[in-house]
């Protein structure tokens, strides 16, 4: 669509009152701006890094009479520099980019010092300590807090003059810290390398800025290396050789035979390495390549040794451990349990209602009495937790298990310090990928025996590599399958649902007689499915079953993106559940406030906290830039300087739901996520659910779904690594 009254470039300068809006993906932000010249707040449409209120903003593009939203100014280019006036330095303050100063300390400074407030933070900080309220901590805090600010505004004028924002600036200083622009200037690749959300594409245009030519090998070779990445990010841990070469090729611009020069450095340089995967050649990055093979290695290791107890007569311990539990094992149980007392390592996969868990169950009480020291984990809290639960054992995540230090960014739990154990079970092994999996196993002693438990049928895990798939694969070790679903779990409409996607079968979609605990709601499209959501969740659901609305029903989205995606619903499920009060803060596209639901989207092993993890919001402290959120009953304090770590999850993606449960689950299904709509996706999603599972949307999109067996292909090579000999 042409915007209509369009004029010539223009530039315009003024003060932001207020961020409305701000995307920590694509920077695209949303101002409020006193703009010199103007006597009304004028709307800035553009793209900046981060922004806060207070801060002078200077943007060169057009107006725009937007049809929905009135007259704006699209800024092609923003720049931001600190406040000089009192109200923008007390806005600047406030806005949470200095620790230990809010809304009102930055009131009480600008009070108390006037336009001299900066000075007095650097050159006599002590002087802090006149301002009401200010003790010896938070002037030690604000000083620290102003440093880091003036470091950090050293750099980001290096990289706005080579075309880089503030966001990306904060996370060069935290990795670099005073060598960051020495860094910069003698490989600006290295930052793809070691810097989260910073790509190729950034480091390319700080190196063209940088003067280094198109067809310098050190660019060449990082195309390829970023080529790889963005295959690992798919799951794959390498790539068919000709792939990869016509792959870099698109992105570098450059000729075929540069690549094949610069791919022939990384390969003696041994970044990458070179195998054959099913005959096709390939290249692998390295620290994959090695992460698969010492995942055989060591699995083969452990295999090649008796187990660590001594025989047990199934023939008495199986007619014990019924009585024990008071459960009757059915013929493919009684196999399983046998095969398991004589295996050093065992695979048990099936769906659910299958009886996994009672197979474990029985499994770890007859070795707990034999005195088989036992450990348990999954690779999410919440997976550990409901094995916690299943077993009556303490289970831990993977990470907490090895013991990760954050400081040497290593796990402490490794071949010189071996986990203490005769038998370690591994829950929801789909979820673990190789790198993880080759720490995990490198702290098994030998002598060990491995149960490694999961649903091959749900998607693989986020990371790369199919460590579950591939272990089935090769047939190196026994696997026990499970397809049975038992007459208790049969009742379940959610079970026999997911069993019948999982059997390609297009589930029965008609309005139950009764209650139950499946039900699909159409909605032609995006317009019809997003209230009918809504008012599953705020109002339907938690009348008719008494779920809690925020803390019961998690929505989840096949994607992100659309109008039904897992972006758009949580900002409407937000303001229909937990509308924001005073006591808030807007950051990175995103609002915050007390009583919100909100997930971790990376590992931070600071805080103890990982990727998909979800808490609660409990308090947003304006004074000290702060928010505390609860998570599994521990308390976690956020700067608001780290809130790009943190959403909203009223809605989240199926993917991110990997290895939790919830009691009520609520799935939109619409052909707009057509892209996505895969058997294992939403076998995946349906499994999610506890007690009560609701489909919203297309029934043509549901048969997409389940008809679509084809998944991509991942590019990985431990089932061969283990079949061999």
């Amino acid at each position: 669509m042409r915007p209509t009254g369009e004029s010539g470039t223009e530039v315009l300068a003024g003060l932001v009152e207020r961020v409305t809006f701000h995307s920590p993906e694509s920077g695209f932000c949303v101002l409020r701006v006193k703009a010199r010249g103007h006597r009304d707040l004028i709307a800035v449409v553009g793209h900046a890094a981060t922004i806060s209120a207070g801060e002078w903003v200077t943007a060169s593009g057009m107006w725009r009479n937007d049809p929905n939203h009135g007259l704006q100014f699209q800024a092609h280019f923003l720049k931001t520099t600190a406040p000089s006036t009192v109200e923008g330095i007390e806005k600047y303050l406030g806005s949470g980019m200095i620790r230990g100063i809010g809304p009102v300390y930055a009131k009480r400074l600008v009070k108390r010092f006037g336009q001299d407030v900066f000075d007095i933070i650097e050159a006599e900080p002590g002087r802090l300590r006149e301002v009401d309220g200010i003790g010896p901590m938070r002037a030690k805090k604000i000083t620290a807090g102003w440093a880091d600010q003036k470091v950090i505004r050293e750099i980001m004028v290096f990289l706005h003059q080579n075309g880089v924002g503030t966001a990306r600036a904060v996370r060069i200083f935290k990795t670099y810290g005073a060598d960051s622009v020495r860094v910069m200037s003698e490989n600006p690749y290295q930052l793809a390398k070691d810097i989260r959300g910073i790509g190729f594409r950034t480091a390319d245009t700080i190196a063209g800025k940088l003067g280094i030519e198109k067809t310098a090998m050190i660019r060449v070779r990082s195309g390829i290396s970023f080529a790889l990445s963005e295959a690992m990010s798919d799951g794959h841990c390498g790539l068919p050789k000709a792939d990869l070469i016509g792959l870099a090729r698109k992105l570098l611009e450059v000729p075929t035979d540069l690549i094949e020069r610069a791919l022939f450095e990384e390969l003696a340089e041994k970044t990458v390495t070179a195998d054959q995967v099913a005959g096709a050649e390939c290249v692998f990055l390295t620290r994959l390549h090695l992460a698969e093979r010492g995942i055989a290695d060591r699995m083969k290791r452990i295999r090649g040794a008796a187990p660590p107890w001594p025989d047990i007569d199934a023939d008495k311990a199986l007619p014990w451990v019924e009585r024990k539990t008071g459960i009757d094992l059915a013929a493919n149980q009684v196999e399983a349990v046998r095969l398991a007392l004589r295996s050093k390592i065992m695979v048990i996969t099936g769906g659910p209602g299958v009886g996994k868990t009672t197979i474990v169950n029985s499994i770890l009480r007859i070795l707990a009495v034999k005195g088989v020291k036992l450990l348990l984990c999954a690779p999410t809290g919440r997976a550990a937790k409901r094995m916690t639960e299943a077993t009556g054992m303490q289970a831990k995540t993977i990470h907490r298990l090895l013991e990760f230090d954050p400081k040497s960014f290593a796990f402490k739990r490794d071949e010189e310090n071996p986990l203490d154990c005769d038998l370690l079970v591994i829950d929801e092994s789909s979820m673990v990928d190789v790198l993880l999996m080759q720490s995990l196993l490198k702290a098994v002693p030998d002598t060990a025996a491995l149960l490694v438990v999961g649903d091959i049928d749900q998607l693989p895990s986020v990371g790369p590599g199919q460590v579950l798939a591939d272990i089935i694969r090769s047939g190196a070790v026994p696997v026990v399958r499970l397809t049975e679903v038992f007459r208790q779990a049969a009742k379940s409409r959610i079970i026999t649902t997911a069993h019948d996607i999982n059997s390609g079968r297009v589930p029965n979609l008609s309005p139950p007689d009764g209650e139950t605990d499946f039900y699909f709601v159409p909605a032609s499209d995006p317009e019809q499915a997003v209230p009918r959501i809504i008012e599953l969740v705020a109002k339907r659901i938690p009348r008719r079953f008494g779920f809690d609305p925020i803390r019961d029903i998690q929505v989840l989205c096949p994607m992100n993106r659309g109008g039904v995606g897992a972006r758009s619903l949580n900002i409407e499920l937000q303001a229909a559940l937990n509308p924001a009060g005073d006591r808030k803060v807007e950051r990175f596209g995103w609002t915050f406030a007390p009583g919100d639901k909100v997930m971790q989207v990376e590992n931070d092993y600071d805080k103890d906290v990982y990727n998909g993890d979800i808490g609660m919001v409990e308090d947003v402290n304006l004074d000290d830039a702060e928010i505390v959120a609860e998570f599994d009953g521990r308390k976690v304090t956020y700067p608001f300087a780290d809130l790009d770590t943190m959403v909203p999850a009223y809605a989240a993606t199926i993917h991110k739901s990997q290895g939790s449960e919830y009691p009520a689950i609520v799935i939109p299904v619409m052909t707009q996520h057509y892209a996505m709509l895969q058997r294992n996706l939403i076998y995946t999603g349906v499994t999610r659910g506890k007690g009560l599972v609701v489909l919203v949307g297309q029934r043509k999109a549901v048969e997409i779904a389940v008809r679509n067996a084809s998944g991509r292909r991942r590019w990985s090579k431990l089932d061969e690594w283990l079949a061999a000999r």
